[in-house]
């Protein structure tokens, strides 16, 4: 199996090996330049405040401080990383409140499944202003900070969901010599080490180099387990000239055992059994139950990703820069989900061990070409960025075949009146399952002959400008066209029962967005300002590796489009250390997919967000430091057009009852908070809370997760000037949630209480 194979690395053990190398070599360059300054400049970007807060987008799309930006943007800086203990994209983002994780189900494959203000957001991740395609799962060893984008984000990356989109600042290439290092261990065989090498090359070019090595299991859920390696080399030309180059290389792989929690507590909906319906949260089971099989569930990722990035600044202001990224990724796995189609669990007490399989691989290739600048003309100061992009995506993605099958042999189907071994181990028990049971023995494992290839192009067109009236008067502007087409093909499979023909579809779309905000600034150090904003999100809108696939059903739809009106305010107080900002705001969808009196599929439907939130981060004193936000989000289903109330073979379309309806994966309210003080000097105690309310997994809301409030905490203490340990404990009190929930069928339990000893080594 690839799992076993892939388990024959020992990448936190070779990552340990390279951070005792790097440090006899920093310390050879250590009396170069203080320390202490260099790695303030190495922790913290993008900003002259706290190191809390940052005050610019490393984007050139954003032509103004984010103070003077009309658009809610969330940046979570390395400090903050840092201190929360993250090593993942979701484990950092759960400090930015309004952003839901989902779990993969039937189109949605495992990996970085995000909702934000409601709105899937699962193929709207950037790495540098560019799309990063393919899903993966997301680590944050060669990340400099992460920004994440509130509301319509078609302006900025083309088609996009209504929700936003969260942008990867890379580590790059820097004109200093530093060397930093980690080594980390923990309970549940937490085992982590990184090293972070910069050396300049002369006096105009510098080589960077990241290595990461990860390994761990789960609290509190013996089975779960995981290990990862990557290495990022960036090399930089032309530091001090005004053509700088820099070529950079990320590779990232992983290998574990995929978790899918346990089932919903309602399957009944109509029917005789429906007097035996849960509550609709998910079954009562102690945290250590696994429903999935050590034998047959794998995931295996690989992500290797190179970029070419050229940029030349002219006398007169201008700047000119082009990039160029190929990367691949591969998505690999089986994981079992507790299925309960059938009602299994209520009538006799078991679950049908449903195999959730994908064999994947995602090719891009972008290029982005950009023009930035200032110039003022009648007294009017315009600062903009006008830019071209154009990329091709290639997904090849089968399924995995098993020989005899995964359905009960006694049933010939999905009912489980029993469990063991007559069922082929396909049947298990709700409270006593056995992840060892010996399912591959009686089973072969194939591909399918049913591949699918999903080919996707696009071309933009954009242009920014931050338009400068008075000091006191701005208006922000921005207009971008898309040119999107999109070809699926599935060949047919003479095999399946019954066998399946062959399957075409092509969208072809073209759309143009904008977005305008107008600004006033009562002070310096604030602004009020008022936007408006609109989104498209075309049918394929994944490129082959999402929930919003293409098929022959919605290949001829119009992309759903959607308008977005916000009222906010920022200000920067306490010497402009501290960063407050607070907006409310409306996004409507009027023409999303819904089926129709007929079955077939229209843009007819309505979905509604309104909204208010609020973000803090900076520094209240020279010792005390915050970040955090809260969010309210008011979600409803206008219109969700017919549901069939017949049957498969004989349908009856009726009007959804599900109108007024929540839309899943929306909490009414959450809320997170960081915060650090330095209690004396070399010693720093810091906590975190986050909140989120309960969660409909379903349109129907019938299904849901229970709100939550998790507690952490964290002490770091400078041992030397080249030297710090600091000890994270997350999930302080051993909360029992679930921390991904946007499923029909399932909620995935989070972590129990996790304690980590870190140890850095700065030279």
């Amino acid at each position: 199996m690839s799992y076993i194979k892939s388990r024959k690395h020992s990448p936190a053990t070779l990552a340990a090996i390279a951070a005792s190398l790097a440090l006899p070599v920093a310390h050879a360059d250590s009396n170069t330049a203080a320390p202490e300054q260099k790695m303030h400049e190495v922790v913290v970007t993008g900003q002259t405040g706290s190191d809390f807060q940052v005050k610019k987008s490393a984007s050139d799309k954003f032509t103004a401080p984010l103070l003077d930006t009309p658009k809610a943007v969330t940046v979570i800086p390395t400090e903050v990383i840092a201190q929360t203990g993250a090593t993942s994209l979701t484990d950092a983002l759960r400090t930015v409140p309004g952003i839901t994780v989902g779990a993969a189900e039937g189109g949605q494959p495992v990996g970085d499944n995000l909702l934000i203000r409601g709105y899937n957001a699962q193929s709207d991740t950037y790495i540098d202003g560019i799309r990063d395609t393919g899903s993966q799962s997301r680590e944050i060893f060669d990340l400099e900070q992460i920004e994440v984008v509130k509301g319509p984000n078609s302006a900025y990356g083309g088609r996009s969901s209504a929700g936003g989109g969260v942008n990867l600042v890379s580590k790059t290439a820097k004109a200093e010599n530093f060397s930093n290092a980690s080594v980390g261990i923990g309970n549940a065989k937490y085992r982590r080490a990184t090293v972070d090498v910069n050396r300049m090359i002369g006096d105009d070019a510098a080589v960077r180099l990241n290595v990461m090595g990860h390994e761990n299991h789960v609290a509190g859920r013996d089975q779960i387990h995981g290990d990862r390696w990557g290495i990022a080399p960036t090399v930089a030309f032309g530091l001090t000239g005004p053509t700088k180059v820099n070529l950079s290389y990320y590779h990232m792989q992983s290998s574990e055992l995929p978790d899918s929690g346990v089932p919903f507590n309602n399957p009944f909906t109509t029917g005789a059994n429906v007097a035996r319906n849960g509550n609709g949260t998910p079954m009562s089971v102690p945290r250590n139950t696994y429903y999935g099989l050590v034998d047959r569930d794998f995931r295996d990722t690989k992500s290797d990703i190179g970029t070419i990035d050229v940029k030349h600044d002219f006398r007169n202001g201008l700047a000119f820069r082009n990039v160029t990224r190929y990367g691949k990724t591969e998505n690999d796995y089986v994981y079992t989900q507790p299925d309960d189609s059938k009602g299994n669990v209520l009538l006799y007490g078991t679950l049908w061990r449903r195999a959730n399989t994908r064999v994947a691989e995602t090719d891009a290739l972008a290029n982005a070409s950009s023009l930035t600048g200032e110039f003022t003309t009648a007294g009017i100061k315009h600062s903009f960025t006008t830019g071209v992009e154009i990329s091709r995506e290639i997904t090849d993605r089968s399924t995995y075949l098993f020989t005899p099958g995964t359905n009960n042999p006694l049933t010939k189907g999905t009912d489980c009146k029993t469990a063991g071994a007559a069922t082929l181990y396909n049947c298990t028990t709700l409270f006593n399952p056995n992840p060892n049971d010996p399912w591959s023995a009686t089973q072969a494992r194939s591909v399918s002959p049913a591949a699918t290839n999903v080919h996707t192009n696009s071309r933009s067109v954009y242009g920014f400008d931050t338009i400068e009236f008075t000091p006191q008067w701005l208006l922000n502007v921005g207009l971008r066209w898309d040119g999107f087409r999109s070809a699926l093909s599935t060949a047919a499979n003479p095999a399946a029962t019954p066998a399946t023909a062959a399957v075409n579809a092509e969208v072809k779309s073209n759309f143009t967005n904008y977005q305008a905000g107008l600004v006033y600034k009562p002070a310096a150090n604030s602004s009020i300002y008022i936007s408006y904003g609109t989104s498209s999100t075309p049918p394929g809108n994944d490129g082959g590796e999402g929930n919003d696939g293409l098929s022959v059903a919605v290949k001829d739809l119009k992309p759903q489009d959607s308008k977005n009106f916000e009222l906010g305010t920022k200000w920067e107080v306490l010497a402009r250390r501290l960063s407050l900002s607070g907006a409310i705001f409306e996004s409507k969808m009027n023409n999303a997919r819904v089926s129709g009196p007929n079955g077939t599929s229209f843009n007819a439907g309505k979905k509604t967000v309104r909204g208010a939130e609020f973000g803090i981060s900076g520094a209240l004193t020279s010792n005390w430091q915050v970040f955090g936000g809260a969010t309210w989000l008011d979600a409803e289903v206008g219109d969700n057009g017919y549901t069939n109330v017949g049957t498969t073979a004989q349908p009856v379309w009726a009007k959804s009852p599900y109108d007024g309806n929540v839309f899943p994966g929306v909490p009414k309210t959450s809320a997170s908070l960081w915060t650090s003080y330095t209690v004396l000097p070399g010693l720093t105690i810091g906590g975190g809370v986050n909140y989120s309310a309960k969660i409909w997994a379903n349109i129907n809301n019938t299904k849901y997760v229970p709100g939550f409030t998790r507690f952490d905490a964290m002490a770091s203490y400078e041992v030397n000037k080249n030297i710090s340990l600091q000890l994270n404990v997350q999930n302080l009190t051993d909360k029992f949630y679930f921390d991904k929930s946007v499923s029909n069928h399932y909620a995935q339990i989070a972590a129990g209480r996790t304690a980590i000893l870190t140890a850095n080594f700065h030279y």
